[in-house]
């Protein structure tokens, strides 16, 4: 490869600011705080996103499969998240359920056992999440925080984690947006 003045350009140079980072998701938080927001994610964008400003190599979705879904499901796939489904069950009150909060800590800790990442996404509002905050924290290895909501959970507050809203990024990661 040659640059504009005609000298080689080196693979290494291309690549010393990469990171191979992976972002872990929960689903149902990310698609509610969106959706609260009034906003439709548009998740290609998302994923684009989170490759050019977080250097994301596998972005792993948690959620809860309802076959009606299938068809996003394949989408999601299709523009490079990797999905991993929980068994989604019916509540009294007639909502569903995927509760994928075990699995996204289990699957964020194996990876850093298993030196996976250099650094780890978390996007979620959830406080459920702080231990998982606090141990990539103590071991160096939290990028950011990525926050649905508006509000995040007092626990993750509380964790000093670097906190990004995605309240402030509608232009990048969602179409048709009125507000």
């Amino acid at each position: 490869m040659i640059d504009c003045l005609g000298k080689p350009i080196f693979y290494e140079n291309i690549m010393k600011n990469y990171e191979k980072n992976c972002a872990y998701i929960d689903g149902a938080n990310l698609h509610k705080g969106i959706y609260s927001l009034g906003w439709k994610l548009d998740y290609l964008r998302f994923r684009i996103w989170l490759k050019e400003k977080y250097f994301v190599d596998r972005a792993y979705i948690f959620i809860g499969f309802i076959a009606e879904y299938k068809n996003l499901y394949n989408f999601l796939e299709k523009v490079g998240f990797i999905l991993v489904f929980k068994e989604a069950v019916q509540c009294n009150d007639g909502t569903t359920k995927g509760n994928c909060d075990a699995d996204l800590v289990l699957c964020a800790v194996k990876g850093f056992y298993e030196n996976a990442y250099e650094k780890a996404i978390i996007i979620s509002s959830d406080g459920d999440y702080a231990s998982l905050v606090k141990f990539l924290l103590s071991k160096e290895k939290l990028k950011i925080l990525l926050s649905p909501y508006k509000r995040c959970s007092i626990l993750l507050k509380k964790t000093n984690a670097p906190i990004a809203y995605l309240s402030n990024k509608k232009d990048d990661i969602c179409y048709n947006c009125q507000k």
